[in-house]
This record gives C-alpha cells, sequence and structure tokens, in this order.
C-alpha cells in the first residue's frame, strides 16, 4: 500500500469534533498523536520494567501513530507522500553536511 492510499483509506475512519472554531485546525489529531505516542512509550518502558516486551502491542500503539500522522497531514491539507518526501530530502542534506547528529531543527 503506498503512503497516500493508507491516508485515504485511514481518513475514511476519522471521527473529529464538529466545533466550527477548530475549523482548518490540527489540534485535535495533533493531541491524538501525542497520547498515542505516549501509549508505544508506555509499551518500551514497561518492557524495560518487566523484562518481557509486548511487541505486537506496541505494533499496534504504532499503527495509531501512524494514524494519528496522516490525520494531522489531512488536516493541514498535505499528502504523507509530500511529507515523507520533505523528510528524506532534509535527512539527505543532513548527511551530506555531516550533520545527523546533534540537536536543533536547523541544523
Amino acid at each position: 500500500m503506498k503512503m497516500n492510499e493508507y491516508q485515504e483509506a485511514a481518513g475514511k475512519t476519522a471521527v473529529f469534533p464538529s466545533d466550527p472554531s477548530l475549523e482548518g485546525v490540527a489540534i485535535y489529531p495533533v493531541l491524538g498523536l501525542a497520547g498515542e505516542t505516549g501509549e508505544l512509550v508506555e509499551k518500551f518502558k514497561k518492557g524495560i520494567r518487566d523484562g518481557s516486551f509486548d511487541r505486537s502491542g506496541a505494533l499496534k500503539e504504532l499503527g495509531d501513530v501512524l494514524w494519528y500522522v496522516a490525520a494531522v497531514a489531512t488536516a493541514m491539507g498535505v499528502d504523507l507522500q509530500s511529507v515523507a518526501e520533505l523528510n528524506l530530502i532534509k535527512l539527505a542534506d543532513r548527511q551530506k553536511r555531516k550533520t545527523l547528529k546533534g540537536s536543533g531543527d536547523n541544523r
């Protein structure tokens, strides 16, 4: 499945509150993304604590993270393919300039 196909299919399952004051704003799916990312982190944390990693549960949470990434992109009016391509361009530039390590958005 291609990224934009996933985004379109995922969008068919989106149920967001209809609040006219939030129209055109990606805040609802951004909050969902933060929550699901936290749930994914919890799977890893509990794996460290318990000495047993729940791979299946982590993959489900990772899928939820992907769903929300698609939802945020849709709310911003951009397709996932474009997001992925821009990210790879950014990373290739950092690699070329030997700045993959470090911190900050503009390295």
